[in-house]
């Protein structure tokens, strides 16, 4: 591209340069042979008459002009005549012994000398006596200014195109430093220096402007690389955790199978002990793979039904189910206050028990309070008290939807003010330490180290409450107490008002 671009400015300057040198040429050549034409217009020589006779005594020889001027003659029949004006000391015109052969009279034309390489400028004219007369002049005059015009031209356009190809090479050097530094950091990028970025990005020149899109673009490949390689280690992740979590039934019914088949040495209790164990194990696994297809699903193309959702028959529905499932948990229902009441407000500033709806699909949006409700049964001791409160408002900070300092969530926040509805899940336990919360929606991840079944299922019950919430357009969330206990919230947006 360097060459292509030295060679386009040079070649067009070139061609100016012998265009203006040849029209140069052309018209001092032009000048100089209109003066001398002039001249052979304005010479008058001797009469012919006085030039033919016998020179006189003590008189000049009138054939010698005083000037380069040669005058010869030609008579009545067109033949030259050997009697001419002129001096003899370099060869003259090579003049046709045909008067027929030259050009009319008052038309100037160029004829070769004798001998040698000069030229000569004649006339011809007609003179007394029925003679026609040919005056002429040298064009050494000429000859040697044009010959030194054009040693000066070819000297001038060599001059001329070697200095356009120096400047023009470090001119288009210096014009493309910009995109040598580019290229220098993109090979630096290609050797895998992915955070190198291009230098030049005015926006004021068109390569500052290339540099700004070229380094967006990079920067969203390099974004792109990074979330595919966080998606890759989180693939991986969740593969080894469900092996994990399948292993273990498999090694026991494995176990068991391997029991059964030596029935010879059994009890009968043996048997059923291991027939249970058997069941359990199978009931576990099966829940697992109902789990992952479940979350599966969720990812792919989800389909929820769409109608009229009342949260707080919702809600009640799930307390109920909770309190005779788990009786050793008391589990309440109270409104969601938009802020702490005070004394004054305290039978005016509380929400009321109202209905609330939404639009959604019931049986997932009752899955996930379900869920919230056994993870606080599952996660807290026996007699932990756990709260479900339901209401409507702007999301803020106290109501939820937005982001609040030690706030847990997947999906991004409502803009402050939208209008939401929100079901709170609160319960005063042990809490959760800053570490589990910011992992707590990961899939298959416990807080439980030993990943024991003492404690908790297999980690997948609030990823895939997640993913109803924001398949809903929600979001849940994580406040986490100040000594005990945690809130998990599901925040989704209320239908526009008809």
């Amino acid at each position: 591209m360097r060459r292509r671009l030295v060679l386009g400015v040079t070649v067009p300057a070139t061609l100016a340069v012998l265009a203006a040198e040849l029209i140069g040429f052309v018209v001092l050549r032009s000048w100089l042979l209109d003066s001398v034409d002039q001249r052979l217009a304005d010479f008058r020589p001797l009469p012919a008459s006085a030039s033919l006779d016998m020179r006189r005594p003590g008189q000049p020889d009138p054939r010698a002009l005083p000037s380069d001027f040669r005058v010869y003659f030609y008579d009545a029949r067109g033949n030259l005549l050997p009697q001419k004006l002129g001096s003899d000391d370099k060869p003259g015109p090579q003049l046709p012994d045909d008067i027929d052969r030259l050009p009319t009279e008052g038309s100037p034309t160029s004829v070769a000398a004798d001998t040698g390489d000069g030229n000569w400028r004649v006339l011809r004219r007609d003179g007394p006596r029925d003679l026609t007369v040919i005056v002429a002049l040298p064009l050494d005059t000429v000859d040697g200014a044009t010959s030194t015009i054009l040693w000066l031209d070819g000297l001038l356009l060599i001059v001329t195109v070697v200095a356009l190809w120096v400047l023009g090479r470090q001119v288009v050097r210096l014009s493309l430093l910009p995109l040598t530094r580019m290229e220098r950091t993109a090979e630096a990028i290609g050797a895998g220096h992915l955070d190198r970025r291009l230098p030049d990005t005015d926006p004021q020149t068109e390569i500052g402007r290339l540099g700004v899109v070229l380094n967006t673009m990079l920067d969203r490949l390099q974004q792109a690389l990074r979330e595919r390689e966080t998606s890759e280690m989180r693939l991986r992740r969740f593969v080894a955790d469900a092996g994990h979590e399948l292993r273990t039934p498999l090694t026991a019914i494995q176990g068991f199978a391997q029991l059964a088949l030596r029935s010879d040495r059994r009890t009968a209790r043996e048997r059923q002990e291991a027939d249970r164990h058997i069941a359990q194990n199978a009931e576990r696994m099966s829940l697992l793979v109902d789990d992952l297809q479940l979350l599966a699903g969720l990812d792919q193309q989800p389909a929820y039904q769409q109608e009229h959702v009342d949260l707080l028959s919702l809600a009640a529905d799930a307390v109920s189910a909770a309190a005779l499932q788990r009786p050793g948990h008391p589990v309440s229902l109270s409104p969601l206050r938009d802020r702490p009441a005070t004394d004054a407000e305290a039978g005016e500033g509380e929400a009321e028990l109202d209905v609330v709806e939404v639009v959604g699909d019931p049986h997932r949006l009752r899955q996930i309070v379900e869920n919230l409700l056994s993870n606080a049964r599952t996660h807290t001791p026996p007699g932990t008290r756990v709260q479900v409160r339901v209401g409507a408002g702007r999301a803020s900070v106290r109501i939820g939807g937005t982001d609040a300092p030690g706030r847990v969530s997947t999906a991004p926040p409502f803009p402050a003010g939208t209008r939401v509805a929100v079901i709170e899940v609160e319960d005063d336990g042990p809490g959760l330490t800053a570490a589990d919360a910011e992992r707590v929606f990961e899939r298959f991840y416990r807080a439980d180290p030993a990943r024991t079944r003492a404690r908790g299922g297999s980690g997948l019950g609030l990823a895939i409450a997640t993913a109803i919430a924001e398949g809903h357009g929600g979001r849940l969330e994580l406040d986490p107490g100040q000594d005990r206990g945690v809130t998990f919230r599901l925040v989704l947006p209320l239908p526009p008002a008809s």
